[in-house]
């Protein structure tokens, strides 16, 4: 059967709420990011065959955010285009999506990715079609939280998610501020030492006075302490252990991944940066979403014929410091062996991208670290978790 390998895999940096990058739409950082990625290793535009591109906050994107990638970042009119949304996930999903694809022979190359600009999420005012509100005042409904971050079943936020599943798995304060703070540690270490260089596309944006590039994640607070993070009150709940310093930071970004068959990658000489040998799709309880990874990562890896001691590196998405030891403990596996560059605490997850984010930073953390085999793994609202697991040559 044919194998699907990665032949190259960029991520723009990552922009704080309203910060950087928030002048440009999704589509817009998107585009950079694929137009980098084919560049990277001279990838004719007539060699893709479909765009398979993740985004979470479609509302007010425009029509198929997939094809505005496409046709933005120069790819042929013909071009198949495909946007998918499955919450977190949803750049791993085009991934898997696109290994499908090019193993059933429906494809030969396809750009998959993710993109978000959660600083451009609208908001909704319901009823104003129907004349719902005939006097008074209307409530203004923020799209970010109502299709991002709220749970449709349990109704309630996913911040409210992560201090029941600290409760339930016994995941304290101290335990979440020590993990959140090495999360900034790495990650601020990588950026220093130019780990990231290898996969961060640097996106330009317009502004009134000239053009400004941003090179480098503006989330990353190499300065943070303890002590920091300690001050800072719950966020969701009074007596909760939730805070804005022990979850993942709300942020602009998209990343992509260029995958093909074996054969073609030979016949064209692009370089192999990984092979996709399995992926998984794992089912909970909507209130026991943060614990999904758990079967999502044992799936993947039994289904790529390994041990768990067979994995080198682990990348799973830090939506929440208490979901990180959580499915740590659960997993047995140590913290030295997951999220090695820093996670979404740190380097933020912009909800549509980290899908695509999640496999590029394990790509570029194997190859730094010089291990082989990696499992990359996200939560989904809903219930949900994906993972993939990848070799690296």
């Amino acid at each position: 059967m044919t194998r699907s390998v990665i032949v190259e895999a960029r991520r723009s940096p990552m922009g704080k709420l309203l910060g950087a990058l928030s002048p440009l739409s999704a589509t817009d950082i998107g585009a950079q990011v694929a137009k980098a990625t084919l560049e990277a290793i001279q990838c004719p535009v007539e060699a893709v065959d479909w765009a398979l591109i993740g985004q979470v906050l479609q509302a007010g994107a425009g029509q198929n955010p997939a094809r505005q990638v496409a046709l933005k970042a120069g790819l042929p009119e013909t071009i198949t285009a495909v946007t998918v949304n499955q919450v977190c996930g949803s750049g791993m999903r085009a991934a898997m999506n696109a290994d499908n694809n090019i193993r059933l022979g429906e494809a030969t190359t396809i750009l998959t990715g993710g993109i978000e600009s959660m600083s451009n999420a609208p908001y909704y005012v319901r009823g104003t079609r129907t004349g719902a509100v005939k006097f008074g005042h209307m409530t203004m409904e923020d799209g970010m939280v109502s299709d991002g971050l709220t749970c449709p079943f349990e109704k309630w936020g996913m911040g409210n998610a992560a201090e029941y599943t600290a409760r339930k798995y016994g995941v304290s304060r101290d335990d979440q501020d020590a993990y959140s703070l090495e999360s900034h540690r790495r990650a601020a270490a990588a950026a220093k030492a130019g780990h990231f260089n290898r996969t961060i596309a640097a996106i330009e944006v317009p502004g009134r006075k000239g053009p400004m590039v941003l090179a480098e994640d503006e989330s990353i607070r190499s300065d943070v302490t303890l002590d920091d993070l300690k001050k800072l009150k719950p966020a969701f709940e009074k007596d909760g252990t939730i805070t804005a310093g022990n979850s993942s930071q709300l942020t602009d970004g998209a990343a992509m991944a260029l995958i093909t068959s074996e054969a073609e990658a030979a016949k064209r000489g692009w370089p192999v940066r990984a092979r996709i040998v399995a992926h998984t799709t794992f089912g909970v309880a909507p209130k026991e979403l943060f614990i999904a990874p758990v079967g999502a990562v044992r799936g993947a890896v039994e289904k790529a014929g390994w041990k768990m001691k067979d994995v080198d590196l682990f990348e799973i998405n830090e939506a929440f410091a208490a979901q990180m030891l959580a499915c740590m403990r659960q997993l047995e596996i140590p913290h030295e062996k997951v999220n090695v560059l820093g996670g979404a605490i740190a380097l933020g997850h912009p909800i549509g991208c980290s899908g695509t984010r999640v496999i590029v930073t394990l790509i570029n953390a194997l190859e730094v670290l010089g291990r082989k085999r990696g499992v990359a793994s996200l939560c989904l609202g809903g219930g949900n978790a994906v993972a993939m697991a990848i070799e690296v040559p």
